[in-house]
């Protein structure tokens, strides 16, 4: 994701941000044939030491199907949706992130459950029977309401929002699924995603993923789309609007879907280099790992693109260099995506760096000049330092990553040479595909990739809160 307001520095993005759990606790009971079952509650967070009540423990989601009527007019939407995944210990009860809404109902497995709201997003959910580890856990919930609206106040703006020609859309990092269907909202826990939405005759609705061609009837126009990929619930979207939609196909046959909202008709020519960005971060990432390409242009000031699965999702004012960054996100952050938060550099340190990568290749900029000149630019600055790109601390998230976290992306280019650098940008996402990986991790695949021990450059670069020392500065380049 990246905000406008950073833009200049490097490419900026957008907040993620997660959580960790409570100890879960054992509770006895027996099945149906009368076996004595000791289950235990799932607990009402992940497991991210920097936001223990984000996502919830017990299971792991292998697939969200959504089912949603909105109607534009009335903002009231009406849900209906199965999350169906696998226990990982037997399990008397466990949540579900799902904020507002009224829940009429709840079935586990084809059962009616017990249901409560604690907090301000936790559904808790008792089965009618225990579920045993290694079962699958198949989920219906119902609900309906007029969705909680985004916090537009911070950076990243997280839910709902309404457009000045009547839409509505929903979106943000690191919650915006939980506005709008249950999900264990953090992205350790990814998931293959299935929505099928209809609107009044006469609007557009949008999402990621593959679609059908919408069916119009009584009134409503019913739409489906299909992701197969796993991806993390944040890189979900529903948007609804009176929609401009292109769409065409890249070399290889992945369909391309621009889609406009009234007033973002001149994002055409942006678009246009959506092509052309994706073959160039090939050259540079490997095949492009999305099953679909294009963009949504709105025209509703949300003060930050995001990275939203296949279909980046962009504000008013785009530019080429936003494009690459979001598009940059599809090997980097949506298909090896994070294991905590703590992580975010691997995804926006490297979505930043495509930018500069870009401006290197098109109009011959010379990075290592570049890199100095913001080594110069900030060497005096204790608060520019100060700030670490890995383990920056609950709420600092989307801070240095985007002016820092290039600068240090450049700078491991410079330690470890081109030739290493180049086959690091390709075989990381190849190793980690579809699935999420840890900073520490990311360390030790470079040090393999580099054939030496990197110890004291990462910290420096990425743990460190000063100027790192001069022989990690690269001296061949800058001497001061």
């Amino acid at each position: 994701m990246i905000s406008r307001r950073n833009r200049v520095a490097a490419l900026c993005g957008i907040v993620c941000i997660v959580a960790a759990c409570t100890a879960p606790q054992d509770q006895t009971q027996r099945d149906q044939s009368g076996e004595t079952i000791t289950g235990r509650h799932g607990a009402a967070g992940i497991g991210d030491d920097y936001y223990p009540e984000a996502g919830n423990g017990g299971y792991d989601v292998e697939n969200y199907a959504v089912t949603v009527r909105y109607d534009a007019e009335s903002g009231h939407l009406t849900g209906d949706t199965t999350v169906t995944a696998r226990a990982e210990h037997d399990l008397s009860r466990f949540n579900l992130d799902l904020r507002g809404f009224t829940v009429s109902s709840v079935e586990v497995n084809g059962e009616a459950a017990e249901f409560k709201r604690t907090g301000d997003a936790e559904l808790v959910i008792t089965p009618a029977e225990p579920v045993r580890e290694g079962d699958v856990l198949e989920t219906r919930v119902r609900y309906e309401g007029k969705p909680l609206p985004g916090e537009r106040g911070q950076l990243g703006g997280n839910g709902w929002y309404r457009t000045a020609s009547g839409g509505a859309f929903v979106l943000g990092e690191p919650e915006s699924a939980s506005y709008w269907f249950p999900v264990n909202e953090h992205p350790r826990d990814k998931a293959t995603f299935t929505l099928t939405a209809s609107v009044p005759e006469g609007w557009t609705a949008v999402s990621i993923g593959t679609s059908d061609e919408p069916v119009t009837q009584d009134g409503w126009t019913t739409t489906t789309w299909t992701e197969t990929n796993p991806i993390p619930s944040y890189l979900t979207l529903f948007a609804v609007d009176k929609f401009t939609v292109e769409t065409g196909q890249l070399p290889d046959g992945t369909p391309v879907r621009n889609v406009f909202a009234p007033g973002a008709e001149e994002a055409r020519q942006d678009a246009e280099y959506t092509e052309e960005v994706i073959a160039f971060l090939e050259s540079r990432f490997g095949d492009y790992p999305a099953n679909t390409a294009g963009g949504i242009y709105l025209d509703t000031p949300t003060g930050f693109a995001l990275e939203t699965q296949g279909t980046p999702t962009y504000p008013p004012d785009t530019t080429v260099d936003l494009l690459v960054h979001e598009l940059a996100h599809q090997w980097y952050g949506n298909s090896v995506s994070i294991q905590s938060w703590a992580d975010i550099c691997l995804s926006e340190c490297f979505a930043s760096y495509a930018a500069w990568l870009w401006s290197e290749e098109k109009d011959g900029t010379d990075l290592n000049a570049n890199y100095r000149n913001q080594i110069e630019l900030w060497r005096d600055d204790a608060a520019y330092w100060s700030r670490p790109l890995y383990d920056m601390g609950a709420g600092n998230e989307f801070d240095a990553v985007y002016s820092k976290g290039p600068l240090a992306v450049h700078a491991l280019r410079l330690r470890i040479g081109d030739e290493a650098f180049d086959r690091l940008l390709r075989e990381w996402p190849a190793e980690y595909a579809n699935g999420n990986a840890s900073w520490e991790q990311f360390e030790e695949f470079t040090e393999r990739i580099a054939g030496e021990e990197l110890d004291a450059f990462f910290e420096d670069w990425f743990r460190g809160t000063e100027l790192p020392a001069k022989e990690h500065l690269h001296p061949d380049l800058y001497s001061r």
